[in-house]
């Protein structure tokens, strides 16, 4: 008899431990699935909002020779979109173009990337110059 109460004991230990362990688990599982969840929610918020922050400053970009500041006729502008924003003609509307801006415009205090720089380097150099492909027929 006390052999068998011993057994009982023993085998109620173990459903028990398993119980518990197993509630312990399962509850550990839902809250990292939970946390992996929210962690791609956020992930796609954060993906919506760059996204729409680069179509914003494209936007902007595209409309800046029709905003106020812009110190230029805004039918001499270009948009270019990249590697630069904008080539300007000042002078191109009356028929004498009398030089050319390569403008980058940046919003949000944004900076000018490497490859900017390095082209921003290239004009300040004189590094530019003009070729002209003609098709003969």
């Amino acid at each position: 008899m006390e052999a068998a109460l011993i057994t009982l004991a023993i085998l109620l230990t173990i459903i028990l431990t398993y119980l518990v362990t197993r509630l312990m688990l399962e509850q550990k599982f839902r809250e990292w699935r939970d946390a992996e969840i929210e962690g791609r929610k956020k992930a796609i918020q954060d993906a919506i909002n760059q996204s729409r922050a680069v179509l914003g400053g494209k936007f902007t970009k595209q409309l800046a020779p029709y905003l106020p500041d812009f110190k230029y006729d805004p039918t001499e502008a270009r948009f270019i979109g990249s590697p630069i924003d904008l080539i300007v003609f000042p002078g191109l509307a009356q028929g004498e173009p009398k030089e050319i801006v390569i403008m980058e415009i940046k919003t949000g205090g944004s900076q000018l990337t490497p490859q900017e720089n390095k082209i921003r380097q290239l004009i300040e150099d004189g590094m530019v110059r003009w070729e002209l492909i003609q098709k003969q027929d």
